[in-house]
């Protein structure tokens, strides 16, 4: 085991001189209290070291100890349904009130291990040893699912020469042994280390054709992310980001959810893991967080654990991708990891880019975003992390760096938008600063979907939206009624595209989420109303006649009164639509012959 002893300390940083051999990003110890620290650079003389704990009463002298591999995290069954800080240290009543100074690892639970290999089996890096449960008598364990136990990636892998039985056994222990070729043996357990920042290998990234659901239409339908993408959620001070992920962690479609508090205030994270202790998994009945990693790194907590905290989080979501399930990671916010990325910058100081942060910025975020994807894993399975990123510009200003280079490597943007928020619009996602550059590859499974239409009623609808926004400023001036009839209709119809469709209440029963089957049906019934709208007017019909049917107010409430899988009402609502169509066209055919 290398020595140093500490030279220099300024805040969460330290300089040492070296007394044998040290790592670049290899974990170290510092001080009596054993504070956990990482090498960040190495001298021939000294080195670096970015300290994750509050350094106050550290002293020059102080010893930092190496520990011989890189800042890693124990990946296992006992992780899933808990709490931890961004070193992946348990945050739980078993744990204490508060993260003491130097606190280590979780002491490892037992689990109920089922062997899956034989004694004589070959296996491979990534593929399963067994499963793991905590109830002897639950199959699905505690998530729903059976947990799986991975040879580890870095495991060369060999014949299995040792097999523990079925039974309990603590996560550390050994289960199972291994020959490789070289005759060398490894011991494996249901657990095992992994380091944070280098990415778990995969047989090869597979295309992203299907979307991860959400159950909120703005995003299904007009801004959709695929499973294994990635989405940037910009905002600003109150326009909804914490609640939007929320809600998107309760509803879609994701076996395991990680969400990373980055930075944000204590109270507001205390706030949402109440309500994730209260939200029911709509799967299971459950509560949410059975299926939940949550990994709390709050704003009075040191500022260097804030920046570890988004490669702990993209880690543990890369861990349960190997094992073939589909991971939404969600880190709130980037803004405040990137605040920390300045920081240490400037007590190292490194020369500071646009607006003081560090001129490898637009590179970490890279590194971070690019860890999303579709996967083939090594043992054979699909499994994907899908990345959800919240921004948080200062100001609500898109223009600056973290906003300015997240949206250079994320596949979608839902821009919060604060006018919205204002008016108790949810989501409050502006359609006209959002986008999705990869809504054309997901066309495909759109009209397998009984949504043959979903591509060209999309594009129907940004279009109308978007003369909406040309068209207010002008209605502000003279006043709609001094609109000519064709502006007047886009008007209306984008109306009915913004509150019957865009516009989904988080607290309705009814309408606080919406399958892709009754979201197509609603596409459907909108973009009828669009197009026999315009027809009427070509014959001489107002639009404030076609808004004076009932149809239309059927269409405005749609979304609150007719419920998931009520389908004779829609279809009803379908019937009276083509018959008020039918009609008004009947009765301007008949004046015209009267006339």
């Amino acid at each position: 085991m290398s020595i140093a002893s500490t030279t220099w300390i300024s805040g969460p940083v330290l300089r040492a001189r070296p007394e044998g051999p040290f790592r670049l990003r290899e974990a170290v110890t510092v001080g009596p209290d054993r504070l956990l620290g990482e090498v960040i650079r190495i001298a021939r003389d000294q080195i670096v070291v970015q300290v994750y704990e509050d350094t106050s009463g550290l002293r020059p002298g102080a010893e930092v100890a190496g520990s011989g591999r890189l800042l890693s995290v124990r990946l296992g069954p006992g992780i899933l349904g808990h709490i931890f800080d961004g070193l992946l240290r348990p945050m739980s009543a078993e744990a204490g009130a508060y993260v003491t100074a130097g606190m280590q690892e979780e002491v490892p639970a037992s689990f109920e291990f089922r062997p899956r290999a034989s004694l004589g089996d070959q296996l491979g890096p990534g593929s399963v040893l067994g499963d793991a449960g905590r109830d002897g008598g639950d199959d699905q364990g505690e998530a729903g699912w059976t947990q799986r136990c991975l040879v580890p990636p870095d495991c060369p892998g060999g014949e299995v020469v040792f097999m523990a039985a079925a039974g309990f056994y603590p996560e550390d222990e050994t289960v199972c042994r291994l020959h490789d070729a070289q005759g060398k043996e490894h011991e494996l357990a249901m657990s095992h280390h992994w380091p944070v920042r280098i990415p778990r290998p995969v047989q090869k990234r597979l295309p992203s054709d299907e979307p991860m659901l959400t159950g909120q239409r703005v995003i299904d339908c007009l801004f959709p992310i695929p499973r294994g993408g990635t989405a940037a959620v910009p905002g600003g001070f109150g326009t909804g980001k914490t609640v939007l992920l929320e809600t998107v962690a309760k509803w879609c479609d994701a076996d395991v959810i990680v969400y990373v508090g980055c930075g944000e205030r204590g109270n507001e994270l205390a706030g949402l893991l109440a309500e994730f202790l209260e939200l029911e998994d709509p799967r299971s009945g459950r509560p949410l967080l059975e299926r939940t990693v949550v990994i709390a790194n709050t704003s009075n907590m040191p500022v260097s654990a804030r920046e570890a905290s988004i490669y702990t989080g993209i880690t543990v979501a890369e861990y349960f991708r190997d094992q073939g399930l589909n991971v939404t990671l969600m880190a709130d916010s980037t803004s405040r990891w990137a605040e920390a990325l300045r920081e240490v910058s400037g007590r190292l100081g490194e020369l500071p880019g646009e607006a003081g942060y560090p001129a490898y910025l637009s590179s970490r975020l890279a590194d971070f975003y690019e860890r999303a994807a579709r996967v083939r894993t090594l043992g054979g399975t699909v499994g994907a992390v899908t990345v959800l990123g919240a921004v948080s510009p200062p100001s609500g200003d898109f223009s600056e760096p973290v906003t300015n280079h997240t949206k250079r490597y994320v596949g979608c943007l839902w821009a919060l938008d604060v006018h919205r928020a204002q008016a108790r619009f949810y989501p409050a996602i502006h359609p006209l600063q959002s986008y999705s550059v990869v809504a054309r590859n997901l066309a495909r499974w759109w009209h397998g979907q009984d949504c043959t239409r979903w591509e060209e009623l999309r594009r129907r609808f940004l279009t109308l939206l978007e003369e909406e926004a040309h068209l207010e400023r002008m209605a502000r001036i003279i006043g709609r009624d001094a609109m000519p009839e064709h502006q007047r209709l886009i008007l209306l119809c984008a109306q009915l595209v913004n509150q019957a469709f865009l516009r989904q209440s988080a607290f309705s029963e009814i309408d606080r989420y919406a399958t892709p089957a009754r979201q197509a049906v609603m596409m459907r019934l909108i973009g009828r109303f669009v197009g026999g709208a315009e027809d009427l007017l070509q014959a001489g019909i107002a639009p404030e006649a076609i808004a004076a049917e009932p149809i239309f107010r059927a269409l405005m409430r749609m979304g609150e009164e007719i419920p998931e899988g009520d389908w004779d009402r829609y279809s009803a609502l379908d019937r009276d639509l083509t018959a008020t169509l039918r009609r008004l066209r009947e009765a301007r055919d008949t004046a015209g012959v009267s006339g």
